[in-house]
Formats: C-alpha cells, sequence, structure tokens
C-alpha cells in the first residue's frame, strides 16, 4: 500500500468532513495507520463523530508579533473546528495538542467553559493596555458547538461591560444571535465582523467547507448584521487557482449588495500539514485540474507548495499574484469597498466596578 491508501479514512465514515485522512500529528514519536489484516471480512467501523473535552486555560488573550498581521493579540474560545474547511491554515496547530490536523481538526474538538472569566481577569490586570481583540483568526468561535456552549457570547459579554474593541470573523450565522450586544458595542465604535465568503458555488462550498452555511446563508447575515449597524467586511478568502478565482468580482458584487463597507483577500495557504490535506482532497474531488491547481500555487511560493516569509505568506508573488492583486483592487475601487475603515475606539476602555465595589460618583 502506498502512503495514501494506509491513511485515508473509508468515504461514508467521514460523510459530511474536509480532510479525508487523519495522520499522526508531526511531534508524536510513533505514527498509527489502518492495515488489512488479511481477514476476508473487512471489519464495520463507526461513522465519525464529534467529540468535546474540556479545557481551563490559565490565559486567553494570546500576544503576536507577525509584522504582516493588522493585530497584536487574538482569543479563541475553541480549539479545532467542526466547519471543516479543508483549506484551513489553523489545522497544523491541532498537533500541538498530540492530535492530528486532518480529521481530528473537524471532531476532536476543546471547548474553553472558563474563558469568559479568565478574560475579565486579564483586562482587570493594572498593566494591560488596550487595543484590538482579534476572535475568530485560528477557529472559527460561532462554528455549530458555540450554540450549546456560548462561550464567544460570554467573551462578547465581557468585552462590552469593558467597552474593550474587538474584530471578529466568522463563517457562522450563529452571531445574528449576538446582535443584542454587537448592536449596541457598534454604535460606540467597538466593533466590526468579517464574513468569509468563498465561493458562491454551493457545490464547491459543500465539498470545501463541509459544515458550513451555504454563501446564499452567509450573504444575509452580512445583510442582518448591516442593518442593525455592524460594520461588516466581506472577505473572500482563500482565492484558489483555478477553483474560485473566477469569482472575485462576484464576490465583492454579492458582497456589496449585501451591505458590506469593505472588503479584503488572501491567496490560499498551505502551511504544513494543510498542503498534503489539500492536495488529497483535489485528488479526490477535482482530480482533472489537481495538477495544474498545485503547479500554479508553486509558481507562486518559489516551486513550493508554500513559503512562510513575511509579507510573502499572505499573496503569493509572480505573474499570476499579482493579476489577483490587481482584479481584486479594480473591482473593490469600482464597488466603494477600498476606502480606509476608522479605527476601532481604544478610548471607552474602562474596567467595571466589581460587585460589592464602591460605585463612583463622578
Amino acid at each position: 500500500m502506498d502512503s495514501h491508501e494506509t491513511h485515508e479514512i473509508q468515504a461514508d465514515r467521514r460523510r459530511g468532513r474536509g480532510a479525508s485522512t487523519n495522520r499522526t500529528g508531526r511531534f508524536e514519536g510513533c505514527e498509527r495507520v489502518r492495515v488489512h489484516d488479511g481477514w476476508d471480512i473487512e471489519e464495520d467501523l463507526p461513522k465519525l463523530r464529534t467529540e468535546v473535552r474540556e479545557e481551563t486555560p490559565r490565559s486567553v488573550i494570546n500576544y503576536v508579533r507577525s509584522p504582516d498581521l493588522p493585530f497584536d493579540r487574538t482569543l479563541n474560545p475553541y480549539r479545532g473546528c467542526e466547519h471543516g474547511c479543508i483549506y484551513c491554515f489553523a489545522r497544523p496547530t491541532h498537533a500541538y495538542l498530540g492530535l492530528s490536523p486532518g480529521l481530528d481538526f473537524e471532531t476532536r474538538l476543546v471547548a474553553r467553559p472558563d474563558a469568559p472569566a479568565v478574560l475579565a481577569a486579564e483586562l482587570r490586570k493594572p498593566g494591560y493596555k488596550v487595543a484590538p481583540l482579534a476572535i475568530g483568526t485560528n477557529t472559527d468561535p460561532y462554528q455549530p458547538l458555540e450554540k450549546a456552549r456560548g462561550i464567544m457570547r460570554g467573551c462578547l459579554e465581557v468585552l462590552s461591560a469593558f467597552n474593550h474593541p474587538v474584530a471578529i470573523v466568522t463563517k457562522g450565522t450563529l452571531i445574528e444571535r449576538d446582535l443584542d450586544i454587537l448592536a449596541p458595542m457598534a454604535a460606540k465604535g467597538l466593533v466590526r465582523v468579517g464574513i468569509s465568503v468563498t465561493t458562491l458555488d454551493d457545490g464547491l462550498s459543500r465539498a470545501m467547507e463541509p459544515r458550513v452555511p451555504l454563501p446564499r446563508r452567509r450573504l444575509k447575515v452580512i445583510r442582518h448584521l448591516t442593518e442593525a449597524g455592524v460594520p461588516v467586511r466581506i472577505m473572500t478568502s482563500p482565492i484558489i487557482p483555478m477553483l474560485n478565482d473566477h469569482e472575485i468580482e462576484a464576490l465583492l458584487k454579492a458582497g456589496k449588495a449585501a451591505g458590506a463597507d469593505a472588503a479584503s483577500w488572501i491567496m490560499l495557504r498551505l502551511p504544513l500539514e494543510v498542503s498534503q490535506l489539500f492536495r488529497e482532497w483535489l485528488h479526490e474531488h477535482r482530480p482533472d485540474r489537481a495538477e495544474r491547481i498545485m503547479a500554479r500555487v508553486r509558481e507562486m511560493h518559489g516551486g513550493a507548495d508554500y513559503a512562510a516569509r513575511w509579507g510573502h505568506r499572505m499573496r503569493g508573488e509572480g505573474h499570476y499574484a499579482r493579476m489577483i492583486a490587481d482584479r481584486f483592487a479594480v473591482a473593490a475601487r469600482r464597488l466603494g469597498l477600498d476606502a480606509p475603515q476608522p479605527p476601532l475606539r481604544c478610548d471607552l476602555f474602562r474596567p467595571p466596578p466589581k460587585a460589592g465595589d464602591q460605585l463612583s460618583l463622578f
């Protein structure tokens, strides 16, 4: 058996999932694979189910120093993401938990129920210096698990009480549930939301993002947020050669029609294990163009599947990358989606009184 056959999970067991394999994480000393034991009867294995365990974090604010990011701190209510987007650049982080960036990333999730309380404690520290907090940069805070757990909502309640600015990225419709918090924050200039719409093709979306709401539903989310006064940008990310690159103009037009006031894009990123997972996906779902897509990807990264250099990793380089950047810029300018956005306000930040504290009269 070759490596792909050894690691592949039966299609009926992983229906509704993005990855097709579950290779051992890169930090593990041993690798586990499934092999035929020689008996004629094939073992009937159960369908993969989502498992959730809890984690008690000592800190929930993660400080980042990447020069090509527009924020310096993030928060993640969950680890792993049931949305199962095959292209997700965050998949390799699951290896830090001793789990696979493949199907484990989609099915073995970690919830952090104490995140709101820990966040409040961190914001109260005397040395804390306020700056916008980014949520949704690693895993989606509004993935299906949030409906039952409500951890993201708890974090928003804390941020609202502290008048702390926040930028949220999501593909989930559950964000509409929290409009009672988001709308008042937006009126104070404390929140912006990015809604990711990768394609307008339902079939492609279902294949690449198996548990994400369909594109037309995400466009409705943009409409509902903007009608409530919450500023929204449409995120046409990732742009994938010969899969969704022809949709750039249509995506921006749809986002503008739904009420978005800004737009952004990122080229497909394939760090570490994501490269192998994406290539497996291509050979299963788009075998007729798999090699051409990867050839174009490598063209943008000096012959490799991915180059992680600052200032390069988000957009790639070369003729194709410049063409995509130019097309996006022209379309965004034509639709008025390229204007600079006002910064989120930091001057309103105030820790609220604790229970029992003497309230100030001034």
